[in-house]
């Protein structure tokens, strides 16, 4: 059983399995109480037994979906008037892989209110109560399809962009009052994320594929590092640098009171 001093309360979205189970498993044998979200009653229920048992953590659990904004509400309302919670996991999230043509619209639409509507009221519940605090964790769960457009779905990749500005965004604005932020962009893992979002993992080439207990492990070292962003699959993480350095250097010049010389007529 674990000994570790209390670090506070985390509350995971997503929670009933796959990563957001991991992030449960390994926070807890860290010495954090854990809040536990996901609409899966009986998983969820599944965890926090197996963990009270193995840890000794406290760990509660909220059955919420939340696509639906009475939900999203509530865990809001907990995330602003708890303050022992000191880590927000932002995991709860859908995918989709078929081309936006072949999509369902309302499904699309579904994906966006968990991944950017729901992640965002949720950040914005959370992080006030960091900054007062002088304390504080955010995880967001991005993923590598942010930096690649090109794969899978556009619209499910406008999500995890969106996940990483805002991340990026907010570090801006909090990173130096007590508040630690941090990106991760999982590659191909293997979860039941696959399923719903129409290809099941076994379809993919396994040398791409990592698992949930790996990746994880990986974000939490970087966590460890401080790092902003995270990407557990990439070797060498000067190629991120060279890319964000890429990025930033564009700004002094991504506005001017004139158009460029190659957008006017001779």
């Amino acid at each position: 059983m674990a000994t570790q001093a209390n670090k506070g309360t985390a509350l995971i979205t997503g929670a009933s399995s796959g990563i957001g189970a991991v992030y449960a498993d390994r926070l807890a044998r860290r010495g954090y109480d854990l809040i536990l979200v996901a609409r899966d009653v009986k998983r969820l229920t599944g965890v926090a037994e197996r963990l009270t048992a193995e840890t000794g953590r406290h760990i509660e659990t909220i059955a919420a979906d939340l696509t639906i904004k009475g939900d999203q509400r509530r865990i809001e309302e907990r995330l602003r008037a708890d303050r022992g919670i000191t880590m927000l996991v932002n995991n709860a999230g859908v995918g989709a892989t078929a081309s936006l043509i072949d999509s369902n619209i309302d499904d699309l639409d579904g994906m966006i209110e968990l991944n950017v509507t729901a992640l965002t009221r949720l950040t914005a519940a959370a992080v006030p109560g960091f900054v007062e605090r002088g304390n504080g964790v955010l995880i967001n769960i991005s993923s590598v399809v942010a930096l690649s457009p090109e794969l899978l779905n556009g619209t499910y990749s406008g999500t995890k962009a969106y996940v990483l500005n805002l991340t990026q965004s907010l570090h801006h604005e909090v990173g130096d009052k007590g508040v630690q932020l941090q990106a991760v962009l999982p590659g191909a893992t293997s979860t039941a994320f696959w399923d719903r979002a129409g290809l099941a993992v076994e379809h993919l080439p396994s040398q791409i594929v990592m698992t949930a207990e790996d990746m994880v492990d990986a974000a939490l070292v970087g966590l460890d590092q401080h790092e902003l962003v995270t990407i557990p699959s990439l070797p060498d993480a000067a190629d991120w640098e060279r890319f964000n350095t890429a990025r930033q250097h564009l700004g002094p010049n991504l506005s001017h009171s004139v158009p460029a010389a190659r957008y006017t007529r001779g």
